[in-house]
């Protein structure tokens, strides 16, 4: 009998092994903050395969196919044994999360289903199990995704944020950071999901409840003094002390860091690809941003294509969490570009942009881009805002300028940007730097950009021409491109006639354009730049412009290691002095602790040392110029993926 008992045991053992309930559960039990790492932990999975995936779910009870985002199970190393566990930070979207884990079968992946990097999007019929709600300890009012910028007025700075819910918030200011004694009054707007313009913008599948974006004006600022504020409320919460630079009037000093295109990094696959690069980009910034020592003032711009959400609400959640320690701490300056704005329905859609102007907003045609920011001036169209404006900072002029509504002549942008341009006091700011996302000049050769840049050619063009604009920098192309001065597609002597022209796309989308061919080889998109691109790389980066009255150098950073790839140097006078070339086929670039001794140009240092840092410039700029392709050394240049839309 005893034998009997024993044998029966031993397979009811067995069988409670083989069919074992999947268990799922997670680390801490509530998250203190955003970005706080969670560990999800699952055993009990039967015969498992590299197909078996972790659904991620916020607010928790959404449908099984309205994820946002998953892991495969075999991101653990041990997931073949049944049970693993997968760590990831996660951002505070205003409401919990779950977790849920399913079986994919192979003869259920659907072809059709893609998300926008052509990968089959998992299936969701077989649910194994399923998690408790996760919380975060800070509630969904605290105040989150804060950033900065400037307003009309030279004296204020504008700091805007995220919170759950429209009760009454404020900014507190002051120059002690144990006495913020200033005190204003926050603004919160939201928007619903019925102002989207269309799919998956305004589905379930892409809509999250976007919360109450605040916005406050900090007045009667010092010039050029360090200023500490936080935002939130007694009742609601407050968030960290930050602190900023004013702007200063009678400064000739200007610093800046510049890029287009960046989009950001998710810690889970989604439906739209996640740019890894953004990460890169921002931690340089931040190094750069660090290294000025907290008491100068600087700005960032992005021009364009600037969290790629494609309609998916939280990844501009996700964005913002990702720039918050740049833009907590310096005013960050946007223009619109084809993923903020672009869908067939919106009012201007010109004959010859039947093929520019496509979906690529993914339905939000500007909402989400006009409510999160609010920049100087009150540009508007057809509701949206922050189109073109212009702004002084130290010995350069600003202008900010959207492609992607009309920019004609006899139309309301093109007759702003002839009164600014003619309107700019150059015996105090000498230098004019204006900012779009289309370039007007590039060696890309996609061709639906064609018409909107000769376009630009034939009607802005002659306006940077006659008000001597310096530089114009422009993105959409995923990749650094730097030009001759130039007006006519021709190269001239002076950048006074000639602006010099960038393209500097390239901080974070890892799609790349597909080059110019050569006539005799059609089918190879590498090929020997043209005589007007003086550098093309393929490196990931952005870039810094540093200027005083006499001077202004704006310096091509890369990704992979932080250092100068590119260097042009441009003076007052209309001189151009290209530091790219390089006799012995190496890159042009200075040593990362090296590429800000360029403050020596702001900061007034002495003719000594000055001479020193002019001759090792000299020595760069005596090389033979570069080919920007990286195909001597590819060993230093990240990799890119094919082309798609830009």
């Amino acid at each position: 009998m005893i034998a009997v008992y024993s044998s029966f045991f031993s397979f009811f053992l067995l069988i409670s092994t083989v069919h074992s309930t999947p268990t799922i559960s997670f680390t801490p039990q509530t998250l203190n903050r955003s970005g706080d790492t969670v560990t999800i932990q699952w055993t009990g999975v039967e015969s498992p395969t590299d197909l078996d995936w972790l659904g991620i779910y916020s607010p928790p009870e959404s449908p099984h196919d309205h994820f946002i985002g998953y892991k495969f199970l075999s991101n653990s190393p041990d997931y073949q044994s049944g049970s693993g566990s997968i760590s990831l930070p996660l951002t505070n979207l205003r409401s919990d999360y779950s977790f849920r884990i399913f079986r994919w079968t192979q003869s259920e992946i659907n072809p059709k289903h893609k998300d926008h990097d052509h990968n089959p999007l998992p299936g969701t019929r077989h649910l194994l199990t399923e998690s408790n709600r996760l919380k975060f300890r800070l509630s969904a009012n605290q105040p989150e995704q804060i950033h900065l910028s400037y307003t009309d007025t030279v004296n204020e700075m504008r700091v805007m944020f995220v919170t759950g819910d429209s009760e009454e918030r404020l900014a507190r200011y002051g120059e002690v950071k144990e006495k913020l004694n200033s005190t204003v009054i926050a603004r919160g707007v939201s928007y619903e999901r019925e102002r989207m313009c269309h799919a998956p913008a305004n589905t379930t599948i892409g809509w999250r409840d976007p919360g109450w974006t605040f916005d406050a004006v900090m007045k009667s600022l010092k010039p050029g003094v360090k200023y500490y504020y936080q935002v939130g409320s007694d009742t609601r919460g407050w968030s960290e002390i930050h602190s900023f630079v004013s702007r200063d009037e009678d400064s000739d000093r200007t610093l800046a860091f510049m890029f287009g295109d960046m989009g950001c990094s998710t810690p889970y696959r989604t439906f739209i690809r996640g740019e890894d690069e953004s990460l890169s980009t921002v931690k340089w910034i931040l190094r750069d941003i660090e290294s000025l020592g907290g008491d100068k003032a600087a700005i960032v711009s992005h021009i364009g294509d600037i969290s790629y959400a494609k309609g998916y609400s939280w990844i501009w959640d996700e964005f913002f969490a990702q720039i918050e320690p740049i833009a907590s701490e310096v005013p960050y300056h946007v223009c619109i570009g084809n993923h903020e704005y672009d869908w067939p329905m919106q009012p201007w859609k010109p004959d010859w942009a039947a093929y520019v102007y496509g979906k690529d907003s993914g339905g939000e045609c500007g909402v989400p881009y006009s409510v999160k920011f609010n920049m100087p001036g009150n540009s508007s169209e057809a509701e949206v805002r922050n189109l073109y404006y212009s702004y002084d900072m130290g010995s350069v002029h600003f202008v900010y300028i959207s492609t992607e509504t009309d920019f004609l002549e006899g139309g309301k942008q093109y007759g702003f940007i002839k009164s600014d341009l003619e309107s700019v006091n150059r015996s105090k700011t000498p230098f004019v730097v204006v900012q779009g996302h289309r370039p007007m000049y590039t060696t890309s050769t996609k061709g639906s950009d064609v018409a909107v840049r000769a376009k630009m050619v034939e009607h802005l063009e002659p306006l940077f021409v006659k008000n001597n604009v310096t530089v114009a920098l422009w993105g959409h192309v995923h990749r650094y491109e730097r030009f001759c001065p130039i007006s006519n597609n021709t190269c001239g002597e002076s950048w006074r006639g000639s602006p010099v022209h960038l393209v500097i796309g390239m901080a974070g989308k890892e799609t790349q354009p597909i080059w110019e061919p050569r006539a005799n080889h059609p089918d190879v998109p590498i090929f020997p730049q043209p005589a007007r691109s003086m550098y093309r790389g393929g490196e990931f980066g952005y870039t810094r412009l540093v200027a005083d009255k006499e001077r202004l150098t704006i310096s091509y950073v890369g990704n992979h290691d932080g250092e100068v790839y590119d260097v042009v140097e441009i003076l007052a006078s209309g001189e151009v002095i290209s530091g790219s070339s390089s006799d012995d086929g190496e890159d042009s670039r200075f040593e990362s602790k090296s590429e800000f001794t360029v403050l020596w140009y702001v900061e007034g240092a002495s003719m000594m040392v000055l001479g020193v840092v002019l001759g090792y410039l000299i020595g760069f700029f005596s090389r033979r110029k570069k080919e920007g392709t990286g195909s001597s050394n590819p060993g230093r240049w990240i990799q890119v993926k094919n082309q798609e839309e830009t």
